[in-house]
């Protein structure tokens, strides 16, 4: 069992937990993920590892409440624990020989990009980062990136906070000025990286992306993760949990990744409604 250490709600749909997990405080690095079940009967479900404390031995996540299990561990409270804690898992991001990168987040995604801020900053780097999010009730970790960037544009959908816009509006800006990356990272909604590639794309500039597709074991067994490339007009199959989740930008067949993502959606809504309706009746 791994103790719950802290817990903050981060907005109304996004919370933030320190879990007890030495081990896995002790390896994890930024774009590694870890597959947690809340109690015995849970299902597995991957989160990215949001920092690590390797003195108390806390590994942060931050997770969006949007179906059965995410509401579970939401009621979850500091003290009690969770049955398993799995980790770390994936591949890190790349860092070695970058000393100018864009790091672009959208919504909850920049839970996971801010890691990879925060390491890019310690190792030196120019860092620009730019995050989106629908509306200002939905703002997370401004105060960590603006600590970890030596550029932070914040955009909003509605306008209501920063700029209004998305995020490939700074961005083609900025590669319209005539200034460069040697990379972009772009993490949240598989949309929204798909257009980040599509902006990058008239520039030359490399862009990794964060997959975060449906994903059981998180071992390369089940294939639930498995995502298409094209890679020199050739299709390759690649698995998010090993392979990943950090992908070349340009390869990666969004549209496909996009129609996968949606293949449970109805199933996700019963279960998150039965959730729902379990906790009511407490």
């Amino acid at each position: 069992m791994y103790r719950i250490l802290k817990k903050k709600v981060l907005n109304p749909t996004v919370t933030e937990m320190e879990i007890e997990a030495p081990l896995v405080a002790r390896k994890a690095r930024p774009g590694q993920f870890i597959i947690l079940r809340v109690d015995e009967a849970g299902e597995r479900i991957p989160l990215t590892v949001a920092g690590c404390n390797t003195e108390t031995g806390a590994v942060k996540i931050i997770f969006q409440v949007v179906g059965a299990t995410t509401e579970k561990l939401n009621h979850k409270e500091e003290g009690e624990s969770i049955q398993d804690f799995v980790g770390p898992l994936g591949v890190a991001t790349h860092t070695e020989g970058i000393k100018k990168v864009c790091i672009i987040g959208g919504g909850v995604g920049c839970a996971i990009a801010m890691p990879v801020a925060q390491e890019f900053h310690r190792l030196g780097a120019d860092v620009t980062s730019i995050i989106g999010f629908r509306n200002k009730d939905l703002l997370i970790c401004e105060d960590e990136f603006r600590a970890a960037s030596n550029r932070l544009v914040v955009m909003s959908d509605d306008g209501s906070y920063g700029r209004h816009g998305n995020v490939t509006v700074p961005l083609k800006e900025i590669l319209e000025s005539g200034e460069t990356f040697d990379m972009i990272i772009a993490i949240g909604p598989v949309i929204m990286m798909k257009f980040v590639v599509a902006t990058a794309k008239p520039f030359g500039v490399p862009v990794t992306v964060s997959m975060n597709p449906i994903m059981i074991d998180g071992t390369g067994m089940c294939g639930g993760c498995r995502l298409t490339l094209n890679q020199d007009g050739k299709k390759v199959t690649k698995f998010a949990c090993v392979d990943g989740p950090d992908f070349n930008g340009y390869e990666v067949d969004f549209d496909e990744a996009m129609s996968r993502g949606r293949m449970y959606g109805e199933y996700e809504r019963h279960a998150f409604t039965e959730a729902c309706n379990l906790f009511r009746n407490v």
